[in-house]
């Protein structure tokens, strides 16, 4: 007697997404990932050495983590056990550990899969280390955050990170191909559209099948969609980006760098990316400062106040129409002659400071305030600049048990050129007065 699963064919037979059965069935169908699978990728050498320990698959979604995952236990005769840390607890971890003690005893390893890895806090990722240590499982963690970031210590020093990179558009068309080939049909898109479909993917095959899908079940009998159609079908994919991790720190790095390398239009193109995936208008205002006095500092006196001044124009006027402060101001520090001679000052001061302690002003520079700090001979044979020639008395300021040291050096840039005249000719002042 059938039941209403036989009926509507949701077991046995079930339909299956055109991803999964997609899956690639040996090391040589995946797709995009040639350093690892490759002739000369570092799986195929774990492979062909016959020893695979524990790693981390870090990559983007839809680049093969879990398919590679289940090829390798096949490769390794391993028995695959697949978990996730968004639905297992301790007490379900306990029961997979023990699940793979009991299979050691019987003569078989475990290569066990968790999807998601640092979704595990710091203890559920701890409960790892004495069964991978003891061989009990070969582990195989897959993460799209930056490991570095969200895996202990202790668990990453037992495991290899292998990076998996999104795939290039020629692997998307080489599947789309596959996928042709599979469904016996072509995909009703144009030429100019096709390639609107590899691009909507962002580097993940499997989001690319599933569009896919949505395209054949969309499509009329003999219809062929342009990009606008596509467009009206499946929509717009949300970019890859979280404000806490990995694509925010590589945006922001990317935007910081380009001005640095005074390319405003890199910098336009990264600030529309992070404004289009929703990051906070004013987390941008305080980079661009922060790129005014790091990087153009006195070569430009005035992007400092531009960026501040865009950051009140982006309060007064909101999103959308402030964003045009934002994006002004970065073109005006892109563009600025840079320079980080008062960054670098500063950090040279310090670290004066931090390392000859609290050394004592010269007494000429002190105000002597009682009667006992005058007979102690402060301030005494202070020279008040504005009385002195040219407004420069040249006298010495630094600790006399230190000396004078040039920590901030002008550059050759912007009004900081006309700075270092000044210092130039203030340097010779000293020295034809003997100071």
């Amino acid at each position: 007697m059938s039941d209403l699963f036989d009926t509507t064919g949701l077991s046995g037979g079930a339909p299956r997404p055109l991803a999964d059965r997609m899956r690639p069935q040996k090391l040589s169908d995946v797709a995009g990932q040639d350093h690892l699978v490759g002739v000369d990728g570092i799986i195929t050498r774990f492979i062909r050495s016959g020893s695979l320990g524990s790693l981390v698959f870090w990559g983007p979604p839809g680049t093969g983590k879990t398919t590679l995952a289940r090829l390798l236990a096949h490769e390794t005769d391993l028995e695959f056990a697949q978990i996730s840390a968004i639905f297992t607890g301790v007490a379900d971890l306990k029961k997979v550990f023990e699940a793979a003690r009991e299979r050691r005893r019987m003569g078989r390893g475990t290569l066990l899969f968790v999807d998601e890895i640092h979704r595990f806090n710091r203890a559920q990722q701890d409960s790892f280390l004495p069964v991978m240590e003891d061989g009990t499982v070969t582990l195989i963690g897959a993460t799209t955050e930056n490991p570095s970031f969200e895996l202990n210590a202790a668990l990453l020093s037992r495991a290899r990170v292998l990076t998996f990179r999104s795939l290039e558009p020629h692997s998307l068309e080489q599947l789309l191909q596959r996928a042709e080939e599979l469904e016996g049909k072509v995909l009703p898109l144009d030429a100019e559209a096709r390639s609107s479909l590899i691009r909507m993917a962002d580097g993940d095959g499997r989001a690319m099948l599933t569009l896919a899908e949505e395209v054949w079940r969309s499509a009329g009998e003999g219809e062929i969609f342009d990009c606008a159609k596509l467009s009206d079908i499946v929509q717009r994919r949300a970019p890859i980006y979280d404000k806490a991790q990995e694509g925010h720190y590589n945006l922001i790095s990317a935007l910081h760098k380009s001005v640095r390398g005074s390319d405003p239009d890199a910098a336009l193109y990264y600030l529309a990316r992070m404004l289009d995936a929703g990051e906070d208008p004013l987390f941008l205002m305080r980079r661009i400062v922060r790129m005014a006095v790091e990087d153009i500092g006195l070569a430009d006196p005035q992007a400092l106040v531009i960026a501040n001044a865009a950051k009140d124009a982006y309060d007064f006027l909101g999103s959308p129409e402030g964003e045009l402060a934002i994006a002004q101001a970065l073109i005006y520090v892109a563009t600025a002659p840079k320079s980080n001679a008062a960054y670098t000052g500063y950090k040279a001061a310090r670290a004066l400071a931090q390392q000859h302690g609290s050394l004592m002003p010269p007494k000429v520079i002190l105000n002597g305030h009682t009667k006992v700090m005058k007979q102690e001979g402060y301030g005494e044979g202070y020279a008040y600049d504005h009385d002195e020639p040219e407004a420069f008395s040249g006298q010495n300021y630094w600790p006399d048990a230190l000396g004078r040291h040039e920590v901030y050096q002008p550059v050759e840039r912007g009004f900081e050129r006309e700075i270092r005249k000044r210092l130039d000719y203030w340097a010779k002042l000293r020295r034809e007065r003997g100071q």
